[in-house]
């Protein structure tokens, strides 16, 4: 059999929680499938890091798609493909199917919070320097829906999920959460077309270190020092990272003697503003640390030089770094969201994300209750051990295998 694979995301030098959902699977499929073809579609030529990835697999065989566009490959040169030579079976790791696929067509839909809030979403146009292009796009777009959508990335978010879940043979998600969610909020779902398969993580880089010297390098090259509350994700209104900063202003001032200083690793997104607004007004300059963009192989390191991981996101599909802060042995406090509680169980301390005062107690805790860090230390570590990207790639391959 022939799997196809939209292989785009996968490619990108940066990756953030969809990319390495997507060049996981790849990596670990390569790993685990000697029977069927893979060809992965690239927008660009492959990176080295991809190549590395399926190196071992003779039957991974990449195919660039070349566009003279900025935007719309998927829909576009993806779609031309697909009429000219399709394979049995297309998988799309993320929301975005071309608009011709072959019958046998597996989707991945990681979140449909946008449905819930979509003030949580930055609304950007269309990448075109030329006006009147824009212009004639927007145009056609409407026109298209009937006026319900506009060419911009919001829209393109719900018209894009929506065709998914109308057309794919099959969706996987991440969650039950995510698949409740699914069906509560797209009127064309059909709940026997959803499949759960649950993320996993990088255990191979993600785990306890005991290597002092190497953690005070890595801390020292991004100019970070003990001790610190570390939190990883976008750096946004979704993920309440204002708030956040809040809550230290809060525990600063009724706890002076805990000296945890706060970094934040994450693209700076919709919000961000208003986090430096924050920093600045509760002179938190020397207390909040956002190093930029950091490297994947150092940022186990500096999971384990953390005091305590801590998570107050407002929406969440699934929460990657809850699994590799507990593979790390840190102890971790999380927005009380059921699809966290789906996750980690009780192996996470749980308070209320609306709340600066709540969150701000959850800190003070986690760092002055040792029986509290200590279970929930022991608690994380057992709790990662039911994920990884190889269980992930093999429940994934089974349900591509399946499709009919």
């Amino acid at each position: 059999m022939i799997i196809g694979i939209d292989a785009s995301r996968a490619n990108r030098q940066r990756k953030t929680g969809t990319e390495w959902y997507s060049f996981y699977l790849i990596k670990n499929l390569a790993a685990i499938d000697k029977e069927n073809t893979y060809w992965l579609y690239l927008n660009a030529p492959a990176t080295p890091e991809l190549i590395e990835a399926v190196k071992d697999n003779p039957k991974f065989i990449f195919k660039y798609l070349n566009w003279p566009f900025n935007s719309f490959w998927t829909l576009g040169r993806l779609s031309l493909e697909m009429l000219i030579r399709r394979p049995d079976v297309l998988f799309v790791p993320a929301h975005t199917l071309p608009l011709f696929s072959p019958r046998r067509t597996v989707n991945t839909i990681h979140d449909v919070a946008f449905f819930r809030e979509k003030n949580l979403y930055f609304s950007q146009k269309l990448k075109s320097t030329k006006f009147g292009l824009r212009t004639l796009i927007n145009f056609l777009v409407k026109l298209m829906t009937l006026g319900k959508y506009q060419a911009d990335s919001v829209d393109y978010l719900f018209w894009s999920t929506n065709f998914a879940v109308r057309w794919a043979q099959k969706i996987i998600t991440v969650s039950e959460f995510t698949k409740r969610e699914i069906l509560q909020l797209c009127p064309k779902a059909q709940e026997q077309k959803i499949t759960v398969v649950h993320n996993g993580y990088n255990n191979e880089s993600y785990r306890p270190i005991n290597d002092e010297e190497k953690i005070a390098a890595i801390l020292k090259k991004y100019s970070l020092t003990k001790p610190y509350f570390l939190y990883v994700g976008r750096l946004e209104k979704k993920k309440n990272t204002p708030t956040l900063i809040e809550a230290l202003a809060l525990l600063r001032d009724a706890h002076p003697e805990i000296k945890e200083k706060l970094v934040l690793i994450g693209n700076a997104s919709f919000g961000f503003d208003e986090v430096k607004y924050i920093i600045e007004e509760f002179d938190l300059n020397n207390d909040v640390l956002i190093p930029g963009w950091v490297d994947e192989e150092d940022l186990p390191y500096i999971y384990n030089g953390a005091s305590a991981f801590v998570f107050p996101t407002k929406h969440e599909g699934f929460g990657i770094p809850i699994l590799e802060s507990m593979a790390c042995g840190l102890p971790t406090i999380a927005s009380d969201l059921p699809v966290l509680r789906e996750v980690a169980g009780e192996a996470v301390s749980y308070f209320d994300q609306n709340d600066k005062n709540d969150i701000a107690r959850a800190m003070f805790r986690v760092i002055t209750d040792q029986d509290l860090r200590q279970e929930l230390k022991t608690k994380g570590l057992e709790k990662s051990r039911q994920f990884s990207w190889r269980k992930c790639a093999q429940e994934t391959l089974r349900e591509l295998e399946k499709t009919t």
